[in-house]
């Protein structure tokens, strides 16, 4: 009888201390969210490439930088600051290929439209950074379905 006395008063007092520990970290991640911290580090991709180095791509308001990553090292291997597309761009690009009418027209507005989508879509602070490279992210199983459908 004494042993489940015992037992039964470890198992409180383990309680008591895991929800204080869950209202603290909830207490204290409330007010970092608060004062309005956002990270202006977004990793936005990465590739291992041996054992201990990768390519990583970071995105820091608003330039693109890849990153080659060892143990002893961090290697920027190239930038490039993201820009959105104007009309102007899209009419020379119409201009460089010819008459409005050409087939050219349309890949031209395609490829303006995308370098757009891609470059200013959604600001940094709206993407969910928690789940990127997740196996939780939408992302990661839009990726998988590609690559199983170019191996049929």
């Amino acid at each position: 009888m004494d042993t489940l006395i015992v037992a039964v008063r470890v198992v409180l007092s383990l309680g008591v201390v895991l929800a204080l520990l869950w209202y603290l970290q909830r207490r204290l991640s409330r007010g970092v969210l608060a004062k309005g911290s956002i990270n202006p580090v977004t990793v936005v991709g990465r590739q291992p490439i041996g054992q201990k180095a990768s390519v990583v791509v970071v995105e820091v308001d608003g330039t693109r930088l890849v990153l080659g990553v060892t143990e002893q090292a961090v290697t920027v291997l190239h930038e490039k600051s993201l820009v959105s597309v104007s009309p102007s761009t899209l009419d020379a690009a119409v201009a460089a290929l010819g008459s409005p009418d050409s087939a050219g027209t349309a890949f031209a507005r395609s490829l303006a439209a995308a370098t757009a989508d891609d470059a200013a879509a959604v600001p940094t602070a709206a993407r969910p950074a928690g789940l990127a490279g997740s196996i939780l992210s939408p992302s990661t199983w839009r990726q998988t379905a590609a690559l199983l459908r170019q191996g049929r």
